[in-house]
C-alpha cells in the first residue's frame, strides 16, 4: 500500500496532464483555475486507496478519481453562486473572477466532463460507475436544495439536517469509496460496506466543517470564517444551541439569524458566544466523534487486510482532528 501522500501527488500529476487549454478560453480557463486551486484532494484520495486495498493496480482508478473532484468542484463551483461567496480556498471565487454566466457554464462542462471519464472503462465497469455517480450527483442537488430551503424555514430539525449534510456531502465521499472498489472488480457486499464506511466519515466531515466555520483559525480555514452565521445557516451548531440554551438564549440566537447588520464580526462573535455557552460547540465535537467510530465499527467486519483497515481509520482520525 502507498501513503496518503503517495495518492495525493500520483493523483495532482495526473490531473495536471489532464489540464484543458483550447478555446473558447473563458469556459476552459475557469475549469483549470479551480482545480487548480488546491484542496484537501480527500475524494480523489479514497478512490485510489480503495482500489489498492481490494488489490487493484491503483492507477486503473486515476481517471474515476479525476471524475470524483471535477463533479465536486463543479458542486462548488455553483454553490459559490448560490451563496455569493467570494473566497473558496483562500482565492477568488470563480463567479468572482469572471462572472456568474461563466461560473454556471463552466460548472455545467465540469459536470459533463467527469461523465466522459467513465468512458475510459470496459462496460461494465462503466455501467456500474455512471450507475453509481448519477443517483449521487442526484443527491448532492437534493441535499443542496435541502440546504437552501432550510435558509427560510424556521421548524428545521437536527434529523433533517443530518439528511440534508448526508445528500450534499456524504453521499460523494460514499460513492468515491465504492468507485475503487468498483474499479478493483471487488464483491458487491465489500462495496456497500466501503460505501457506509465513507457516509459516515462524510457526515463527521460535514459536522467537522460546520465546525470549522465557527471556531477555524482564519490562517488555516482557507475560506471566511463565520460565513455560515453571516448566511443565517441552520448548521448543527445552531440547531443544538436552540435545543440546549435558555428562552433568552434561544430568543437572543433567533433574533441574530432574523437580521443582516453591515457589520458582520459582532454578530459572528455574540452567535459564536452563545454556542460556547449552550454547549453546543461541544456538542458538535461529540457528533463528529460518534460518526467517526460509527465508520470505524464498520472497517470491522470487512474482509480485508489489519493493516489497510489501519490506513482507513489513520485517513479518519485525521480528518477528525483538521483544521482545514
Amino acid at each position: 500500500m502507498h501513503t496518503i501522500e503517495e495518492y495525493r501527488e500520483e493523483f495532482i500529476a495526473y490531473l495536471d496532464s489532464k489540464k484543458i487549454t483550447k478555446e473558447p478560453r473563458n469556459l476552459y480557463e475557469p475549469i483549470t483555475y479551480i482545480l487548480g486551486l488546491g484542496g484537501k484532494r480527500l475524494r480523489p484520495i479514497l478512490v485510489l486507496m480503495t482500489a489498492e486495498i481490494f488489490k487493484a493496480d491503483f492507477k486503473k482508478a486515476l481517471d474515476a478519481a479525476v471524475a470524483v473532484e471535477v463533479f465536486h468542484n463543479f458542486s462548488l463551483v455553483h454553490d459559490d453562486i448560490m451563496d455569493d461567496a467570494p473566497v473558496r480556498r483562500g482565492q477568488t471565487t470563480v463567479h468572482e473572477k469572471w462572472d456568474i454566466n461563466t461560473g454556471i457554464l463552466s460548472g455545467d462542462a465540469m459536470l459533463i466532463m467527469a461523465y466522459q471519464l467513465f468512458e475510459n472503462y470496459e462496460p461494465n465497469v462503466f455501467r456500474d460507475l455512471a450507475k453509481l455517480f448519477s443517483k449521487t450527483a442526484l443527491e448532492v442537488c437534493e441535499g443542496q436544495q435541502y440546504d437552501v430551503d432550510f435558509e427560510t424555514r424556521d421548524d428545521v430539525m437536527l434529523p433533517e439536517y443530518l439528511k440534508m449534510i448526508e445528500y450534499k456531502t456524504a453521499v460523494l465521499v460514499a460513492a468515491a469509496l465504492k468507485m475503487g472498489a468498483i474499479v478493483a472488480g471487488a464483491s458487491d457486499i465489500a462495496q456497500e460496506q466501503m460505501y457506509n464506511f465513507g457516509l459516515n466519515l462524510g457526515i463527521a466531515f460535514q459536522l467537522q466543517d460546520d465546525y470549522l466555520d465557527v471556531f477555524g483559525d482564519p490562517e488555516t480555514f482557507g475560506k471566511q470564517v463565520g460565513g455560515d452565521i453571516i448566511e443565517n445557516k441552520k448548521t448543527y451548531l445552531y440547531l443544538k444551541a436552540l435545543k440546549s440554551g435558555s428562552e433568552v438564549m434561544t430568543k437572543e440566537l433567533e433574533h441574530l439569524y432574523s437580521i443582516q447588520p453591515k457589520e458582520t464580526e459582532a454578530k459572528i462573535r455574540a452567535v459564536r458566544s452563545i454556542f460556547e455557552k449552550t454547549e453546543a460547540d461541544k456538542a458538535t465535537k461529540s457528533a463528529i466523534s460518534d460518526y467517526t467510530t460509527k465508520a470505524f465499527g464498520v472497517l470491522t467486519d470487512m474482509d480485508v487486510e489489519e493493516e489497510n483497515k489501519d490506513l482507513l481509520r489513520e485517513f479518519g482520525k485525521n480528518l477528525m482532528n483538521r483544521t482545514v
